[in-house]
């Protein structure tokens, strides 16, 4: 029996304009945002993982004021190679990862991709071996977010019973991390948006896997001020423990 073969390379998405985390965005995109207390921006901690999973080369597609993140990556001792690519004009989020993914080193072996604004820790080998095992074209990560209200719990008759802080949504989502095969890239459209046109076509043909996170992994996608103070608590309770 072979050994499994684990991807080396990644994409990070980084060209978001993160308005909703203004004003911590007006001056540096949104992977260059600190968790508070860390010292380190977001793709920081992304590139660490990354490294530490196995990836040797990262291929970041940069825009809004990607200057600060080119010039903080020249100025930083990176686990990884890093190549950095600009769109010559806005592309959407398929023809963006279609663009960064032409600068693979290995176009012809599998790879990661992650949005970056997730902070997030789970074995990406294991992820791989799920994508392996399914022979998919793409696996998406798949977290179960707690919903961010308190909820309520009723009996038949309409009395209340029980009330639930943030209790864990009902739904998956996508988590942002994904694996992709060698040919995926030819599949993602020029420009447009691949969740719209390549995902579903995948989803018809059964070549889309969803890899659940395993039980206890951390995830969050850093969207908002509240985001980066609850990454910040929640940090340093593990750092407590």
């Amino acid at each position: 029996m072979s050994t499994p073969t684990y991807p080396t390379q990644a994409v990070i998405l980084a060209g978001g304009q993160g308005s909703r985390l203004r004003p911590y965005t007006d001056d540096r995109p949104k992977p260059m945002v600190e968790i508070p207390g860390t010292g380190t921006p977001i793709i920081g901690h992304q590139l660490s993982w990354l490294a530490a999973e196995g990836v040797t080369d990262a291929v970041i597609s940069c825009g809004h004021l990607a200057e600060v993140l080119q010039k903080w990556l020249a100025s930083t001792e990176l686990p990884l190679r890093v190549t950095t690519v600009v769109e010559p004009e806005p592309l959407g989020r398929g023809g963006g990862l279609k663009y960064a993914a032409a600068r693979l080193p290995r176009p012809d072996l599998p790879w990661y991709a992650t949005n970056g604004d997730i902070w997030t820790r789970f074995p990406l080998r294991d992820m791989a071996a799920f994508h392996g095992e399914r022979d998919a074209a793409a696996t998406l990560a798949l977290a179960r977010p707690r919903i961010p209200w308190g909820a309520v719990e009723t009996d038949a008759f309409g009395h209340i019973t029980d009330f639930i802080e943030a209790p864990p949504s009902p739904y998956l989502i996508n988590a942002g991390v994904y694996v992709f095969s060698a040919a995926f890239a030819e599949l993602l459209p020029d420009r447009g948006d691949h969740e719209r046109t390549t995902f579903p076509k995948l989803a018809r043909e059964r070549l889309l896997a969803g890899f659940p996170l395993p039980q206890g992994a951390y995830w969050r996608a850093i969207d908002t001020a509240k985001d980066l103070t609850e990454a910040a608590k929640e940090l340093a309770a593990q750092q407590a423990t």
